[in-house]
């Protein structure tokens, strides 16, 4: 048996003996750890048993919640956030569509799928109980993505210059999909590179090297785009805030000159070639440049179809709405290729609401809990969650470009920003509100 086979074993075995019997929070890393490791499609796959590791990673969250639903559930009220009415109503939208999908099927199965992950967001956020908690699932989160840049490396590059097939469940091996997942990450390690101690330092600059690194290697022009918007959006208030740590100016500039040199180090010219082409949209021969038409023939089936065609039902009109020689040589249809785009086509422009609704919320939230945290003069929280914030926009650009709509990663990243805010935010309001104090779960400002 590898080594990345017993690792694997050790760490799905401790962590869910920790989650029944030490922190329940364990149940999430374990969770986080099977998304990004994906155990059945390694080489060492052979080498482990051929268990359900997603599933029941997912029944050990929902048991853990429900032993210890009295104890967490004041901690984290569902109610109190109002991103998660907006989750629930995307949800109920994508299964009213079930009835009016164009190929119910394929929408009935991915639909079920996004329930599943709805409940499992819904269960994270009460498991998630204390800073120390989300600070280890932005840690998971940012192992599992260093752990894909890796893989990105040992495998490198095919014939077509790109790395396929080393993602997570959720991307169907698609290196755009993946990448996506992985700039995020980059904009965490941002916060950790600044305000961490040496170690910290030192582990975040190596992480990042790797996820940088298997960026570059995969050649995702949307993933470049997020993480230079991510980086941009949080290097900018670390530099112009007028909340200043002793040296933040000077240890901004610093990051922006290893971020340069580590990007020149590491991007070759295969990389650069095809960042390019970012800006030809004029010649529909270039590789992404027909994206504006796929997107402007959602809008014509939106005519034929307002309330939309479903999961995968533009893939099936497209022919009917798209120039014959984007099908010359396949049998297949075209997809949207962008997020924004996607949610109009399955769950029409009340979809397209939810959706929007749902991030408006999340960063209204968020405006609301940096307030509160200027107010009370903690900057390292707010600077957390200036970084969670640009992790989230990152990932909005990136998925600009590809069909992202029910990505774990998008809902994650919302996650974990709703469980800021409930940690450093909500419960105070609530506390003050009602004069009853948490027993647990509260860090003193």
């Amino acid at each position: 048996m590898g080594k990345f086979a017993l690792l694997f074993l050790f760490l799905f075995t401790a962590g869910i003996f920790a989650a029944l019997m030490i922190t329940p929070v364990s149940s999430v890393l374990v969770y986080q750890l099977v998304y990004f490791v994906n155990p059945d499609t390694r080489w060492w796959a052979a080498s482990i048993p051929g268990l359900p590791y997603s599933f029941i990673a997912a029944l050990v969250m929902l048991f853990t919640l429900t032993v210890r639903y009295k104890q967490l559930s004041p901690l984290a009220p569902w109610k109190q956030q109002p991103v998660f009415k907006w989750m629930l109503a995307l949800l109920a939208m994508y299964g009213l569509m079930i009835v009016f999908a164009v190929v119910p099927a394929a929408h009935k199965s991915f639909t079920y799928d996004f329930a599943k992950l709805v409940i499992i967001i819904l269960a994270a956020y009460k498991l998630v109980s204390t800073e120390k908690a989300l600070d280890a699932c932005l840690w998971a989160y940012t192992a599992g993505a260093t752990y894909i840049g890796y893989i990105a490396y040992s495998v490198g590059r095919d014939g077509q210059g790109r790395v396929e097939g080393i993602g997570m469940v959720d991307t169907g091996g698609d290196g755009n999909m993946t990448a996506a997942a992985m700039v995020p990450a980059l904009i965490l390690l941002l916060y950790k590179a600044w305000m961490g101690n040496k170690k910290i330092r030192v582990l975040a600059i190596f992480c990042g090297a790797f996820i940088a690194n298997g960026v570059v290697l995969i050649n995702s022009r949307g993933a470049f785009l997020g993480a230079a918007c991510g980086a941009v959006f949080f290097l900018f208030y670390m530099i112009f805030s007028r909340y200043q740590r002793k040296g933040q100016k000077g240890t901004a500039v610093l990051i922006i000159l290893i971020g340069l040199a580590g990007t020149a180090y590491v991007a070759d010219e295969a990389f650069w070639s095809r960042m390019e082409t970012i800006k030809e949209v004029e010649d529909g021969g270039k590789s992404g440049s027909h994206r504006i038409d796929f997107w402007m023939a959602t809008f014509d089936v939106l005519e034929d179809y307002p309330m939309g065609v479903g999961i995968q039902g533009f893939i099936e009109l497209s022919p009917g709405y798209l120039p014959e020689r984007y099908f010359e040589r396949r049998k297949t249809g075209k997809a949207t290729h962008s997020t924004w785009f996607q949610v109009l086509s399955e769950i029409g422009w009340v979809g397209f609401f939810f959706l929007v609704a749902l991030l408006v919320s999340t960063f209204k939230l968020s405006r609301k809990t940096k307030s509160y945290l200027l107010a009370t003069e903690n900057y390292d929280a707010y600077f957390k969650m200036l970084a969670l914030e640009g992790a989230l926009l990152s990932f909005l650009v990136a998925a600009s470009f590809i069909d992202r709509a029910r990505a774990e990663m998008l809902y994650w990243l919302v996650l974990f920003i709703a469980i800021a805010s409930n940690l450093y935010y909500l419960r105070y309001v609530d506390q003050a509100n009602t004069n009853t104090p948490y027993k647990r779960g509260i860090r003193k400002q």
